[in-house]
């Protein structure tokens, strides 16, 4: 049987995400509490993040959503990675800027180690990524369109996206 190398590659990038979102739920958190949720989007699910990312880029008059849109052309998967904004209630910490967490929940704050186990959860997985050969950027303007689509859930604010290629030169670089 043949199988057309498009077709393979896609197959291949599928099965790079999925162990991407097994690195990243693995990447270790504060306290030992998992507020990550990790997604795979395709096809139709791509296209409305794209529309979105194009819809953001000129409702707010930021041109590198454009881009980083048609940049989403080339990316038959991408993988979403998020965190809840749940306070760790870690004693004498104010990492936050807040007395407590308490008053950074009052200020519409965010706990400094949701982003901080974001952050490691992505560099987990965009490592993964490397392993596999993949080619990747994280985004913030896919995880943006992401929240702002409630692709992850409504409980989920902070987000990045991270488009997946297999190509002959990583098209998510010398973007201009």
């Amino acid at each position: 049987m043949l199988v057309l190398n498009e077709k393979a590659e896609i197959s291949g990038l599928i099965r790079a995400a999925e162990h991407i979102c097994v690195a990243a739920r693995t990447a270790p958190k504060g306290k030992g509490q998992d507020l990550l949720v990790t997604a795979i989007i395709t096809d139709d699910d791509k296209q409305q993040l794209r529309k979105k990312m194009e819809e953001i880029g000129q409702r707010d008059e930021v041109a590198f959503f454009q881009r980083d849109a048609g940049n989403l052309e080339h990316a038959p998967v991408v993988v979403l990675i998020g965190t809840r904004k749940l306070p760790l209630r870690l004693p004498a910490c104010g990492y936050c800027g807040f007395i407590d967490c308490d008053a950074m929940l009052d200020a519409g704050g965010t706990c400094s180690f949701n982003s901080g186990d974001l952050g490691i959860a992505l560099g987990s997985a965009v490592a993964m990524a490397a392993d596999f050969r993949v080619d990747n950027r994280i985004m913030y303007t896919a995880g943006k369109a992401a929240v702002e689509l409630g692709m992850l859930g409504d409980d989920i604010k902070i987000a990045y996206g991270i488009p997946l290629a297999a190509k002959g030169k990583n098209p998510f670089f010398d973007r201009g």
